[in-house]
């Protein structure tokens, strides 16, 4: 059955339904029916149906402004609940009672998929053929495709293929029943003649998942999105990206799985940040196929080992690599580098923030913004922020800190600034507070004059730490010494659930935040939704990031070709990316990096 992906639109209840315009009609509902029609949408969208259906079904009774809409509710539970005879009469009846509703294109959609579900495969396709908005038209066909290369038969599928010979996704479907079950040599020309015309199939076999059903709100509230079947951008028709000359990618995933580890249990406690890579490239690999790209994905378990690495890609299937991901280590990488840069394949890093890796290798790629964009990247907004030209330096214990600080302070001196303190954070704030702008050791966190003592006034602080109580114990020691300016600091620096919304607020604070995910956006909530569904757990940071990796790197192969030479467009031109996407045009690693302020509510990129 193929879901409807527009509770992916839906935040809070109020979302879905506004009154405070629902026009002249909204005074003759009363305040018990509207609580009721809300209640009765919240439980179809909870996938209570039969209890919704028992609802709406009074509120249909009635008839008035809200009887439309509990009609299109009540089809829709019946298609959620398999019963697509049931929707498909529902939505007769709506048409036949309301034939000036003007949501009536949304209940067509409806229709036509159910239609198609029913088995009435030439009526569906002649009802989604008659609609005319274009996003619409757009999930309609995705849809189609989806439940005609799923039910539809070989003899059914060419003769809606006669009757409308430019339907892409009849056609597409067709390509893939021949090909999966028929031998006769004319069914083989046709899927051939079909092939060159229209291309791969972007579907084959299965439904596309989603996260939920579709969203029709009384008039005068906000429409909350469009029907559609991929977790892609909701509500938009995805760009389709021509596919490479040979109709494929294909991506070599060489990751330290450590298959052979005995006890699952350990490896999924040391080893899940891989296998939630990889779960994240799978969910974009099915993206891609929607967008007519097709990936073949090969995954390699490539520990810290230079000869098993050295014998994979002398193997002959290696050499067919389009897009190689990871390895992860330092010598298996530059095993790996060396033949990409060879044979003119495009390699990925996934998590390393190392510009060397990187350095001299035109098709190699961080995923990742290095160390010194991000050092390059805050110092530009610090300087924004304020012309005073001083600027004091902190870092926590761990060597990134350290040379995420040193770069930091690379940055400032090229640019003629005075640093006029560089240390590493102390134990305590009390210790931070006493350490700060004194001549003593630099590194040892004793207090050599009163903590309470005010400083100079600087135009910028930065803060380097992986450790998230170093946050709040600088913020304490910056009031305790007096310093005023703008504080930079790492996102890891600060627990974001354990720490007070003061925190965030009493400073004029701003983090660097390479990993910063929007959860108000549809895209993401939609990401979320079908990833729960098919992995049975929330994805992760790496999940979303394997999927964005995958995504871009796949469109910009099938766009641009082997090696990724064109570097002026090399960089993501949609918002369909869960991250804050990807830009190489200046250099091989990323350079956009996302710097984060608290608004009162929540945090929200300012660049």
């Amino acid at each position: 059955m193929v879901q409807i992906n527009r509770w992916a639109r839906l935040g809070l209840l109020g979302l879905l339904i506004g009154w405070g315009t629902l026009a002249p009609a909204q005074a003759q509902v009363s305040a018990d029916l509207k609580r009721r029609y809300q209640a009765a949408v919240k439980l179809v969208q909870a996938g209570s149906y039969d209890r919704a259906q028992a609802e709406l079904n009074a509120i249909i009774q009635r008839g008035g402004p809200l009887a439309p809409y509990a009609h299109y509710y009540y089809a829709l539970a019946a298609y959620r609940q398999k019963k697509p005879t049931q929707a498909r009469l529902m939505l007769t009846q709506l048409a036949d009672r309301f034939p000036d509703w003007p949501r009536q294109s949304e209940a067509d959609y409806l229709m036509g998929i159910s239609q198609l579900e029913e088995g009435r495969l030439a009526d569906g396709v002649k009802t989604l053929e008659a609609l005319t908005d274009p996003t619409l038209r757009a999930d309609a066909a995705r849809a189609e495709q989806a439940i005609l290369t799923r039910s539809g038969s070989l003899a059914e599928l060419k003769d809606l293929n006669k009757t409308y010979p430019t339907n892409r996704s009849i056609a597409l479907a067709l390509i893939d029943r021949i090909q999966r079950s028929a031998s006769d040599k004319n069914d083989l020309e046709l899927s051939d003649q079909l092939t060159n015309r229209f291309g791969v199939p972007g579907v084959t076999t299965s439904a596309p998942t989603t996260s939920g059903p579709g969203s029709v709100t009384p008039a005068g509230s906000s429409s909350t999105g469009r029907p559609g079947v991929n977790p892609a951008r909701p509500g938009s028709a995805t760009t389709a990206r021509p596919a490479r000359s040979k109709g494929y990618l294909n991506v070599a995933v060489m990751f330290p799985f450590r298959l052979d580890e005995s006890g699952a249990s350990k490896r999924v406690r040391s080893q899940q940040y891989v296998y939630d890579l990889y779960n994240g490239i799978g969910m974009a690999k099915a993206q891609l196929q929607s967008e007519g790209i097709t990936v073949n994905l090969f995954a390699y378990d490539v520990d810290n080992d230079a000869n098993r690495t050295l014998e994979l890609v002398n193997s002959p299937a290696f050499a067919q690599t389009d897009l190689i991901i990871g390895p992860l280590y330092v010598e298996p990488n530059r095993i790996v580098a060396a033949y990409a840069a060879q044979h003119n394949i495009v390699l990925v890093n996934p998590i390393a923030t190392s510009s060397e890796l990187v350095a001299g290798q035109p098709t190699a790629f961080l995923a990742q913004a290095s160390l010194s964009q991000q050092a390059a990247e805050a110092f530009e907004q610090g300087r924004r922020l304020n012309s005073n030209r001083r600027v004091a330096i902190y870092f926590g214990a761990s060597r990134k800190d350290s040379l995420l600080a040193s770069a930091y302070r690379t940055v400032a001196e090229q640019q003629r600034y005075q640093v006029v303190d560089f240390r590493r954070m102390g134990a305590t704030a009390q210790a931070t507070a006493g350490s700060l702008f004194q001549p003593a050791t630099a590194l040892s966190g004793t207090a050599t004059a009163p903590a309470t003592a005010a400083v100079a006034p600087v135009g910028q602080v930065f803060l380097a730490s992986s450790n998230d109580d170093d946050g709040p114990r600088l913020l304490e020691a910056l009031s305790q010494r007096r310093v005023a300016g703008p504080l930079l600091a790492t996102a890891s620096a600060f627990d974001f659930y354990q720490n007070s919304v003061a925190t965030f607020t009493r400073r004029d604070l701003y983090l660097i935040y390479p990993d910063y995910i929007d959860n108000t956006r549809d895209f993401v909530t939609a990401f979320d939704e079908a990833y729960l569904a098919r992995r049975n757990t929330i994805p992760s940071t790496f999940a979303r990031e394997g999927f964005d990796m995958l995504l871009f790197f796949g469109r910009q192969l099938a766009r641009l070709g082997p090696g990724l030479t064109n570097r002026v467009a090399l960089r993501s031109d949609t918002d369909d990316y869960l991250l804050s996407g990807f830009d190489y045009t200046q250099s091989n690693d990323n350079q956009i990096v996302p710097i984060v302020k608290y608004d009162g509510s929540r945090f929200v990129k300012i660049n």
